[in-house]
């Protein structure tokens, strides 16, 4: 966990073979595309990014990412909305929420 003092692992891949792994690996230019892999510790990918080299990645919304998949699996049921921080408000889908979003969750609640 970030908060918890246990960082999560980044990874270097000298040889490409992670890359390759994962389709990010260019064979012209022996070098990986930018890639960004959430696996969970169960080894499912939860999310994924790839970029190209001329734009940058967003570390903030890496940590915000990961602080939303860690809050969802230990509380089942809930859903972080896009721009959700640790702290914020979850909301709880389900039919009744269908379409209203909008209504449970504004911009005015990053704030």
């Amino acid at each position: 966990m970030i908060d918890g003092g246990v960082p999560y692992p980044l990874l270097s891949d000298p040889d490409g073979s992670i890359g390759k792994a994962y389709n990010v690996y260019d064979d012209n230019l022996k070098v990986n595309i930018r890639g960004r892999f959430l696996i969970d510790p169960q080894g499912v990918l939860q999310a994924l990014e790839i970029l190209k080299e001329p734009v940058g990645r967003n570390m903030d919304e890496l940590v915000r990412q990961v602080e939303a998949f860690q809050h969802i699996s230990e509380n089942e049921g809930e859903a972080t909305p896009a721009g959700w921080e640790k702290g914020k408000e979850t909301l709880k889908p389900g039919p009744d929420l269908v379409g209203k979003v909008h209504e449970n969750w504004s911009k005015d609640d990053l704030e």
